[in-house]
């Protein structure tokens, strides 16, 4: 079965920056695209980015576009999301999602395993 761990979240000012990591085991990200998703408190959990198996196609949601990056490296089973300039919006707990939509959907129910998720506070 293929998990997923999410990493580098944590507390950062508006306007700072962050790279999570999501690392996977049990099977290989390079069969899968891959999502990111996040849920702030009291809302559902919206897609962020999605990246595809070979990386040739990358989705951003309109909120996030020019100050977010996503990128896989498949031989380290990695994919991550660059953020930058964050702001207090940004706020909730990001989750990874591995799926074979084929297109870098930013759907939930388009992808089958996710990881526990990391909290990311933009706050000063």
């Amino acid at each position: 079965q293929l998990l997923l761990v999410e990493s580098g979240g944590g507390l950062v000012q508006p306007g700072g920056s962050l790279r999570l990591s999501c690392a996977a085991s049990g099977y290989m990200l390079m069969y899968y695209d891959i999502g990111w998703f996040r849920q702030a408190p009291g809302k559902e959990r919206e897609g962020v980015s999605a990246i595809t198996k070979a990386g040739g196609i990358a989705n951003y949601a309109d909120s996030v576009k020019g100050r977010f990056s996503i990128s896989r490296d498949n031989a380290e089973n990695t994919v991550y999301l660059q953020m930058n300039n964050l702001k207090p919006e940004d706020t909730g707990v990001y989750y990874c999602a591995a799926g074979t939509p084929g297109w870098a959907t930013l759907s939930v129910g388009s992808y089958d395993y996710w990881g526990q998720g990391t909290q990311v506070t933009v706050s000063s």
